[in-house]
Formats: structure tokens, sequence, C-alpha cells
């Protein structure tokens, strides 16, 4: 029996083999009673020390497990009692420390990927929001609706309603110039243009709710430079006029 083959009882009781190294191991386990015995210890231990700390294994438990115990120098078996016994907790305790190891890294992990789902979870309960506010826009018995075409290819709808004191700015328009993106803007008597969004480089719709809408006197789309310019660059590539 090489010593190798005692080395894995660690990893085994984790479950941090492959099924090469599974195999090989249960093979042996069947003629060495002092691995059995140290792998339902370190079962044990495990089972422990893992208790209360998460419900489902985190990602990447098995590569943290075996990247500790990598680190961690194992020592050959002895035929002395005694010194098999030493051995074996010796072992033990690099495997336990192995697995507060992973459950810490495991639970930061948890920790990061559960906000995510929130943030994921937010931003979906926003859009669908959104999406309730422009239905019930369109819907609203005083609607008006307005379109122009782009001079760069497309559309642009706008929907008013002076019941929910908004509208929808809807852009459906072809491919910008390179290197330039669409923003739109609303002008409203006694003002200047106003941003009220700037698309990225490659996108050619977006659906905008805006209150007030009702009040301003035009919706235009420009062609800007990525990111959006202060002032509108003209001429307009559309002008909506709502009055």
């Amino acid at each position: 029996m090489t010593t190798e083959i005692h080395t894995l009882a660690g990893a085994y009781a984790l479950d941090a083999v492959d099924e090469f190294e599974r195999t090989a191991f249960e093979r042996h386990l069947r003629d060495c009673d002092s691995c059995r015995s140290e792998v339902d210890e370190l079962r044990e231990t495990a089972a422990t020390l893992a208790h209360d700390t998460w419900s489902v294994p985190p990602p990447r438990l098995r590569e943290n497990v075996l990247a500790e115990i990598a680190r961690t120098r194992q020592l050959p078996p002895d035929s002395a009692p005694a010194a098999r016994k030493s051995f074996r907790w010796q072992r033990l305790t690099a495997a336990a420390a192995a697995v507060v190891a992973a459950a810490g890294v495991g639970t930061t992990v948890y920790v990061v990927q559960d906000q995510r789902v929130r943030d994921q979870r937010a931003i979906a309960e926003q859009a669908q929001a959104e999406i309730g506010r422009v239905r019930a826009i369109l819907a609203a018995p005083d609607v008006e609706l307005r379109e122009q075409a782009v001079s760069t290819g497309g559309r642009v709808t706008v929907a008013t309603s002076r019941l929910h004191n908004a509208g929808v700015v809807m852009l459906a328009a072809n491919a910008a110039p390179e290197g330039r993106v669409y923003q739109l803007w609303t002008v409203r008597p006694g003002g200047g243009p106003q941003s009220v969004g700037v698309l990225h480089e490659g996108q050619e719709a977006d659906v905008v709710v805006l209150d007030g809408l009702p009040g301003a006197s035009d919706v235009g789309v420009t062609v800007e430079p990525p990111k959006g310019s202060a002032t509108p660059t003209l001429p307009m590539v559309a002008d909506v006029k709502l009055t």
C-alpha cells in the first residue's frame, strides 16, 4: 500500500476527490481499518463544523477544500498504533482547518451572490413598474399619440396623458452613425432643451417614461458623441411637436 493512498482520507471524507481517486480509495478502505476509522472521524468533525453554516454547499467548495489540503503538509502513516493515532489526529486537524477556511470563503461567496440576487430582483421589479406605467399611459382615455420619422431611419412616437401628467417616448431607429449615439431631449416653454436619455453605442431603440411631459412643447432626437452632450447637436434628426 502506498503512502499516497492514505493521504486521500481527508479529501475523501469531504467529497473532494475525483472518480478515479474515489474508486481507488474505496478499494483501499476495505483492507485498512485505520483509514476507515479516520474517515468516520473526519466526517463527524466536518458535519459538526458545517452545522448551521449553510443549507446548500457554496459554489467552488470542492476547489477551496482541495486548495487548503494541498497547502497542508501530509505525514506518512506509521505502523505503530500510538504514532498512527497521532498521525490521524494531525490530518483530522488539517482537514478541519480546511473545512473552516472553505466555509469562510463559501459564506463570503454566498453573501455576494445573495446581494446580486436582491439587486437583480430590484431591477426586475423596477422594470415591471415601468412597464405598468407605460401600459397605463397608453390605455388612458385622453392619450394623444404623435410620431415622426427619424432622418437616419426609423420613427419616434410620443404618447402623452394629462390625466397621468406623464408621457412615453418610444424610439425605434436605424443604427446611429459609427462612433455616435442617440440622445433624447424635451423642450419646455420658457426653457432650453433638457436631456432625458442617452442611448448606448449600438442601441437603436428605447422607451422612456417622463413625468410632466404634457407641459413640454417638443421631444427631440439628436446624434451625439458617446455619453451624450450638454446641449443638442443641430440639426435634430427628429423633432416631435406636442403643441
